[in-house]
């Protein structure tokens, strides 16, 4: 068997480490417009060689495409369009509404399976792909109903051998919480990098007085602009709900810190504790 990954970085190249594993005879091919990136890809062994995408197509039963979601809306019409009868296309985009969408208007929606693992870390490019990713993580597939049963059936089957836990939801459903859960926590990060760096000119100074608390507070501002850019984008007007719920929530606390209203302030915190139980749920699974 062929597997090809479209956008050879964390998730795709992480996808396809976690296969080898269980599958060693896997033919794995990579599309990268990338030189850097293919060259690493190759020195990694995430893939066997670098194809063009129409090659890529014609060889591969299945094809993993991992890149941002602005280049995946992009990718996957064309895609569909010279997609041989009996092979696969599944997505690794963080947003799903649109694409979906997207594939629904395509007479070979039937081919295509809307993934999203739940998986990630600040850093990007395959580089950062590493096996142990993806084992644990729960994945979400959108409009399951909407996929021929091979098709679902053999996503299906990788998705469980790369150690994931499958769940189901529908498009909107989950952009709707990815925008809480997700999307919101990286623009806080963003936010609060930039806040530090024009407030703390002096380097020095951040080095010196940052502790871990702010280093794992603001660790997702190093993620890749060029991936999160399209997200907020795609997503937008779930993304600005969650923001305009998280920022009436900071002038609250604004205000009662400038209130002196301590009664307040220690509401806010022991009702934001509340989050360690769901916490610690995630870290059982």
């Amino acid at each position: 068997m062929v597997i090809s990954i479209i956008g050879i970085g964390l998730l795709g190249g992480s996808f396809a480490l976690a296969l080898r594993e269980k599958y060693p005879n896997i033919r794995f091919v990579g599309v990268d417009n990338s030189s850097v990136n293919q060259k690493i890809a190759l020195a990694k062994g995430i893939v066997n060689e670098i194809v063009s995408l129409e090659a890529a197509l014609q060889i591969s039963e299945l094809n993993v495409l991992a890149t941002p979601v602005d280049a995946i809306t992009s990718l996957l019409p064309y895609m569909l369009d010279h997609l041989p009868e009996g092979r696969t296309i599944m997505d690794l985009g963080s947003t799903k509404e649109l694409i979906c969408k997207l594939a629904d208007t395509h007479s070979k929606r039937g081919q295509f399976v809307a993934v999203h693992p739940m998986a990630g870390t600040e850093n990007s490019g395959p580089g950062a792909a590493f096996k142990e990713l993806l084992p644990g993580k729960n994945v979400i597939i959108c409009d399951k109903e909407k996929s021929n049963p091979d098709s679902l059936g053999l996503v299906e089957t990788f998705l469980r051998d790369s150690g994931m836990q499958i769940h189901y939801m529908m498009p909107v459903e989950h952009d709707l919480h990815l925008a809480y859960v997700s999307h919101l926590s990286h623009i806080s990060s963003f936010a609060l990098g930039l806040t530090v760096l024009d407030k703390e000119r002096d380097e020095k100074a951040i080095f010196d007085m940052a502790s871990t608390g702010f280093s794992s507070t603001v660790r997702l501002a190093k993620s890749s602009p060029q991936m999160w850019a399209p997200i907020f984008d795609q997503n937008k007007t779930n993304v600005s709900k969650a923001l305009g719920d998280y920022i009436e929530l900071l002038k609250k606390f604004k205000e009662a810190i400038d209130s002196e209203d301590l009664d307040m302030s220690l509401n806010f915190m022991n009702r934001a504790n509340d989050i360690g139980r769901i916490l610690a749920g995630i870290e059982k699974k």
